[in-house]
């Protein structure tokens, strides 16, 4: 099996790369990235690239049909990655996201790819209610990071796939250890603000409910939609991926790491608005379909991963909101020190 993973040297490909180097070691992997954040290791022994067979380095805008020469299975991470970065760089977003994803979906129904995996996300449920949304309800996209998410979906189910296999992994709110960590997750943020300043800011009134799911629970859903078939859950599947018991308010997670870390004090600003963004999700179609591979890691064991990996990097920088780890922080230093245009593009030296 030949598998494509673009966006490979952030956040999610690191862990995912090792993941099925275990499940499938007869695979050839190839990565395509940009390379906006490859600097941005986090106590790696070793390139995480190692594992690939082939890594080509361009801007998913332009990529070419050669590339996808023999692959079976495309994971399509590349995007511009949150809220604070679709905020800054809207217009990008949306070429990025939304216009090149659709045309590489495009070029891989007709390059033959038999399964695509499109790293989507919860966040297109926006102001969600109070009721768990499962795949069938109304969406409700507040941003830019989220409506180009939906924007993919909508696009490609009005098209003929061919014989393709494509499938929308609604990722719950990211966590967890990294060869290339983030600290702008509200877990990872968390975690970082207990071990550095002892202390954690909660900007909102703790009141808005995020799912959260483990980077290495992610890796063994996107396995699994590497290699479904169209008879489990038809030729285009949309699946919310998560667990039910990982819905959590934020300040219940700000709670589970202060109990981790002793110490830790908890400052919520009670007097703030509720954030829009609050929704819980339904995963039961996740286990109806992929029992196998429904999440495994609690909230406890990615705070102790979390912990160690920060340990383990002699990080000591209580600004940490201000480095590399913080994705719209490298974009903008980028582009401060005239390596990239204002439309995310590498400047030649």
């Amino acid at each position: 099996m030949n598998i494509l993973i673009t966006g490979n040297m952030g956040y999610v490909g690191p862990v995912l790369v090792r993941f099925l180097k275990n499940s499938h070691p007869n695979a050839k992997l190839i990565g395509y990235d940009s390379g906006f954040f490859a600097h941005a290791l986090s106590a790696a022994k070793s390139l995480p690239e190692v594992f690939y067979q082939t890594q080509y380095f361009g801007d998913i805008r332009n990529i070419g049909y050669e590339i996808l020469n023999d692959i079976d299975a495309v994971v399509h991470l590349s995007a511009i990655s949150n809220d604070p970065m679709g905020k800054e760089f809207e217009e990008v977003t949306r070429k990025i996201n939304l216009d090149a994803s659709v045309n590489l979906v495009e070029m891989c129904i007709k390059s033959g790819v038999k399964n695509f995996v499109f790293a989507s996300s919860c966040s297109m449920y926006g102001a969600g209610g109070t009721l768990p949304k499962t795949e069938e309800d109304d969406t409700n996209p507040l941003t830019a990071y989220a409506k180009s998410k939906i924007g993919v979906e909508q696009a490609v189910s009005r098209m003929e796939l061919g014989s393709m296999t494509f499938t929308s992994l609604r990722f719950a709110t990211a966590c967890g250890m990294s060869d290339r960590l983030r600290l702008d997750l509200v877990l990872n943020d968390f975690v970082a603000s207990a071990l550095l300043s002892k202390k954690i800011t909660v900007l909102s009134d703790g009141s808005p409910w995020r799912p959260l799911i483990d980077v290495r629970d992610m890796a063994r859903a996107i396995d699994w939609a590497i290699c479904r078939s169209s008879k489990i859950g038809g030729q285009f599947l949309a699946i919310n991926v998560g667990k039910n018991e990982n819905n959590f308010q934020v300040k219940d997670i700000a709670e589970a790491v202060a109990e981790a870390i002793p110490g830790t004090k908890i400052e919520i600003n009670t007097s703030a608005k509720s954030d829009a963004r609050s929704y819980q999700v339904d995963f039961s179609l996740l286990e109806d379909l992929a029992p196998g591979f429904t999440p495994l890691i609690s909230l406890r064991e990615s705070i102790s991963s979390l912990q160690n990996g920060i340990s383990r990097m002699y990080f000591e920088n209580e600004l940490f909101r201000e480095s590399e780890y913080i994705r719209l922080v490298s974009l903008k230093n980028h582009c401060l020190n005239d390596r990239l245009d204002k439309e995310l593009n590498w400047k030649k030296s």
